[in-house]
């Protein structure tokens, strides 16, 4: 199978080295399986023949011609956290043949990839438009926002929609390279995990700060604050949105165009993640902890924190 991994000025860096490594960990460790599956042959491609990373470093390329007979093009995450200048920088002039490079490349057949903020080029181009994808956990709104035709779900760490293949927040990286081995090898791919000390990660949720999600909209950071203060107690829509100026129709459309989900389901995911703190903090009872957060018994509590965060209470426990 052939790779072809395209390095763009102000890449992050150890998004490019994990797919590399993870790649040829797996070509390493092809004989110890049985049936082992064909090797990798993996190539770094760039509009330059040497680019620089987001940390200073220079890379070597050859030329993007090399995508034209790749099995696979991967696209490695940007260098950038501030969200407008991310959106200004893969809609703009520099990123134009790259842009073009990807719509060309997936038109083909060709399957493509990447993660984190290289998610953001993929939409940009088009290639994501009526699939499912994610991104960065913490960049979520502004892409829901970006783009709309995208079926985002950034509660996943990877996934695979009609060729296209994302991963999550920037060491995802790792999910997406093992996840390029499994389509291959299952056997294998568990194989590189184990020497690497990977554990499987199958969602972001466990890492999704809610409170930083809210501070992209006025209305579902005052709703956030509101819940906060109330988190006790039985919650209504309707009445946090009275406390907070707004109709309820308007916050159902904020919290939906912001977050992608209910503010019912927002305020779970705000319980949850109080509960979680409360259990890896304190050694109060899980019965004392769900009453804390507004529910009645433990055992409902201990439902969502499989379902939303997939942990356990006891798995949140500080050792002893």
């Amino acid at each position: 199978m052939k790779v072809a991994v395209l390095a763009l000025d102000g890449l992050f860096d150890s998004g490019l080295a994990a797919v590399l490594d993870v790649l040829q960990g797996a070509n390493d460790m092809r004989g110890e399986l049985d049936r082992p599956p064909p090797r990798w042959r993996v190539s770094t491609i760039g509009f330059r023949r040497r680019v620089r990373t987001g940390a200073g470093h220079a890379v070597s390329t050859t030329t993007v011609d090399g995508a034209g007979d790749a099995d696979l093009l991967v696209l490695p995450a940007i260098a950038e956290r501030r969200p407008d200048a991310l959106l200004e920088h893969v809609s703009g002039a520099e990123c134009a043949r790259a842009r073009r490079l990807l719509a060309g490349t997936r038109a083909a057949g060709v399957p493509v990839a990447s993660a984190c903020t290289g998610t953001f080029l993929l939409a940009e181009s088009g290639v994501l438009d009526g699939r499912a994808a994610t991104t960065s956990w913490w960049l979520s709104p502004i892409f829901r926002r970006r783009y709309p035709a995208v079926r985002l779900d950034e509660t996943r760490m990877v996934t695979t929609s009609d060729g296209v293949t994302t991963a999550g927040a920037a060491f995802g990286h790792v999910d997406l390279a093992l996840a390029i081995v499994r389509m291959r090898s299952p056997a294998l791919a568990d194989l590189v995990a184990r020497y690497l000390v990977v554990d499987e990660r199958p969602s972001q949720a466990a890492f999704t700060i809610p409170g930083v999600l809210a501070q992209s909209d006025p209305t579902v950071a005052a709703f956030e604050g509101w819940v906060r203060r109330h988190l006790a107690e039985p919650l209504s829509v309707g009445e946090a949105a009275r406390a907070i100026g707004v109709s309820e129709r308007t916050l159902q459309r904020a919290v939906r165009r912001t977050l992608g989900r209910s503010p019912v389901r927002f305020v779970q995911d705000l319980r949850v993640e109080q509960a979680s703190h409360l259990l890896r903090t304190t050694d109060l009872p899980v019965e004392v902890i769900a009453r804390r957060v507004g529910y009645e018994n433990g055992n409902t509590l201990r439902v969502l924190l499989r379902e939303r965060a997939g942990v356990t209470a006891t798995s949140l426990r500080r050792p002893t």
